[in-house]
């Protein structure tokens, strides 16, 4: 019973650790740190800012384009400086037509076979001829002093990506995918806020996100998730990967939960590819810091504390007879994955009640986990995976 105990509590450890100590950790460190020197971001004049190439990897997306143009060309940003590029591998729907014809001064990078976002992204830098690249979504709208915040962060030569901020729209309506996703955004932000500032972000928003031309290797044709890919092996010649909420990218949260699924399925097979990719990073004596954020905020959370959560239930279901104090705590765990239910059963019928979609959205996440790691496994995940249905599509 004792040997029970003992890998109970490391079990309990490593889930609290997971979702809620790392976070106390780091803000504790950020705050020691901010002792010693404040993090700032510079304000660039206009003659001051970089030449920036603003990349869009699209693939039939005819019903955004204009959107899309409207706010780029709207964006606070020298338009002597700012280049406009989209490569439409693939798309049969006539977006790249739409472009040539209405928006002359993009630049229209199409082929006719799809091969992948990341196959067209390493054939668009290419022809990239800024200093600075700026890739982001053909769904989601940028804010206006975005490009002009990132752009500033690259003031310092230590910094090699700068990752802007994922906000999710129509948060108000409450469906689980929503109200789910857009809380657990804002817990991702100030964790990502709180990485940067202690030393570097891990990992990097594909909604918004820019690196050095220079610093942009070419990755595997299958990798699913290519911002983050991307950014950490720049962090890992030895530069910064820099954060900013304010410079952020919005999009609809996903139609349902459904849909929310399909996403959250194909992000945690990625994850594990990536682990499994970036396992140099593992090593704590070579990277440092950047390993023991790396390990802490994602590996843990991809790979391991998913499959703590049912071990932990069934050693407190064991160990419940023997104290009060494994009784109480059954009873919390058991009140938690009740809420997730309840949580569930909300969503079915609509109803607008946040409280129960934290636990609910929580166990969903982690069920993802799952899923993805046996579809990694099964290798059944397309690189030319369709995106899920955003609530704003289902008014069209």
């Amino acid at each position: 019973m004792r040997t029970m105990e003992i890998i109970f509590w490391i079990i309990a450890f490593g889930i609290v650790y997971t979702y809620l100590g790392y976070g106390l950790v780091l803000y504790l460190m950020v705050r020691i740190k901010r002792l010693v020197r404040k993090r700032e971001i510079p304000e660039l004049c206009d003659e001051e800012l970089p030449d920036i190439t603003l990349l869009v990897a699209a693939y039939n997306e005819f019903d955004y384009v204009d959107e899309k143009m409207q706010n780029s060309l709207a964006l606070n940003y020298p338009a002597q400086k700012l280049h406009l590029m989209w490569v439409t591998d693939g798309s049969d729907d006539g977006t790249p037509e739409l472009i040539r014809e209405q928006y002359p001064q993009v630049e229209v990078l199409h082929q006719p076979e799809r091969r992948g976002k990341i196959a067209a992204m390493n054939r668009a830098v290419k022809f990239v001829k800024t200093p600075i690249i700026v890739f982001s979504d053909a769904n989601t709208v940028i804010g206006a002093d975005s490009l002009r915040r990132i752009a500033a962060l690259f003031s310092r030569t230590d910094v090699g990506c700068v990752s802007g901020e994922k906000r999710i729209l129509n948060e108000e309506k409450a469906a689980a995918s929503s109200a789910g996703e857009g809380i657990y955004w804002k817990y991702e932000s100030t964790l990502k806020r709180w990485d940067a500032e202690l030393y570097s972000a891990v990992g990097a928003a594909g909604e918004l996100f820019a690196v050095r031309t220079e610093l942009f290797n070419e990755v595997e044709p299958d990798t699913l998730l290519d911002d983050f890919i991307i950014s950490l092996r720049i962090a890992m010649k030895g530069y910064r990967i820099e954060y900013d909420p304010d410079a952020y990218a919005a999009e609809w949260a996903s139609a349902s939960i459904a849909e929310e699924l399909k996403r959250k399925i194909r992000i945690a097979a990625g994850g594990i590819q990536s682990v499994v990719r970036l396992y140099p990073l593992l090593n704590i004596f070579k990277y440092g810091v950047l390993s023991f954020q790396y390990i802490s905020h994602r590996v843990l959370r991809w790979v391991v504390t998913p499959f703590l959560l049912p071990l932990a239930l069934i050693f407190n279901v064991l160990l419940a007879p023997e104290s009060l104090l494994y009784t109480i705590m059954l009873v919390l765990q058991g009140l938690f994955y009740l809420g997730g239910f309840i949580g569930q059963q909300l969503e079915h019928r609509k109803l607008k009640v946040k409280i129960f979609f934290i636990p609910y959205y929580f166990l969903f996440m982690n069920y993802a986990v799952f899923l993805g790691f046996f579809r990694y496994l099964r290798n059944q995940q397309s690189v030319n995976w369709e995106r899920a249905r955003r609530m704003e599509q289902t008014k069209q």
